[in-house]
């Protein structure tokens, strides 16, 4: 029985849900050709040698601080990978690299379900690969955004977290975190904004899933505001990922 193999890249891997869930999903359905493995490599380069180490690799996910970054592996990759420059999950077919992202999938799947008309504005915490793709779902969904980081870059319409004020939480009512702030172990961090201005019209999304509450959740939570984490997301593109694997064929 020749064996296939998938995995996961990025660094540090402490925190992923993934070897532990497809180990778990080929023995829940019988699927015993096939195994799952977390690659914690230090730096992208270190990718073609880990290929080259696993003949056997079909496919693999790709997670912080990578989803930009393997891009330049790639032998193609679809329009919305190009468009939004970020890339989480690898297709590997007669030795080439086809770059997919299942996050916006998993994202809008889940996002939407409580979303409300009033909704129309949101700020995405974070503008790393993740934020791409939640980006482009709100582009999708008609819903107007800004970025948020720790350093404010006008050229790029970049607020800082010092640019969250009440006028603006009056007119974004959707909060989403694309950073690991909160992530266990360090499940007291939470992003910089004003929490206490926070209402029953806010939405609160969380990429993070463990904890299942963060303190950003909660502190939302506390306010009124709806709260959704990032496990049904995780799930969604999760799933996505196998079928793509699975499939034949080229973009």
């Amino acid at each position: 029985m020749t064996i296939r193999e998938y995995g996961l890249i990025g660094y540090p891997l402490s925190h992923s849900f993934s070897q532990k869930y497809f180990t778990e999903k080929f023995h829940r359905e019988g699927i015993n050709d096939a195994v799952f493995h977390a690659f914690s490599i230090p730096t992208i380069d270190y990718l073609p040698h880990l290929i080259e180490e696993h003949p056997k690799l079909k496919g693999f996910a790709v997670t912080i601080p990578y989803k930009r970054e393997v891009m330049q592996f790639l032998d193609s990759q679809t329009t919305a990978v190009e468009d939004m420059h970020a890339c989480n999950c690898v297709c590997i077919r007669h030795g080439k690299l086809h770059g997919y992202n299942t996050d916006v999938i998993g994202f809008e799947k889940s996002f939407i379900r409580y979303l409300q008309p009033h909704h129309t504005r949101a700020l995405i915490l974070g503008t790393g690969g993740a934020s791409s793709a939640v980006a482009f779902v709100l582009d999708q969904l008609h819903i107007d955004y800004r970025y948020v980081s720790r350093q404010r870059d006008a050229d790029r319409h970049i607020l800082s977290y010092s640019d969250i004020d009440a006028n603006m939480l009056s007119l974004y009512t959707v909060i989403i975190n694309c950073t690991p702030l909160g992530t266990y172990p360090k499940v007291e961090d939470a992003p910089e904004i004003p929490y206490h201005l926070l209402t029953d019209k806010h939405y609160l999304f969380d990429l993070v899933y463990n904890p299942a509450k963060t303190k950003f959740l909660e502190l939302g939570e506390q306010q009124g505001a709806a709260i959704q984490n990032g496990y049904d997301m995780l799930i969604l593109q999760a799933e996505e990922n196998w079928k793509l694997w699975n499939e034949a064929g080229d973009l």
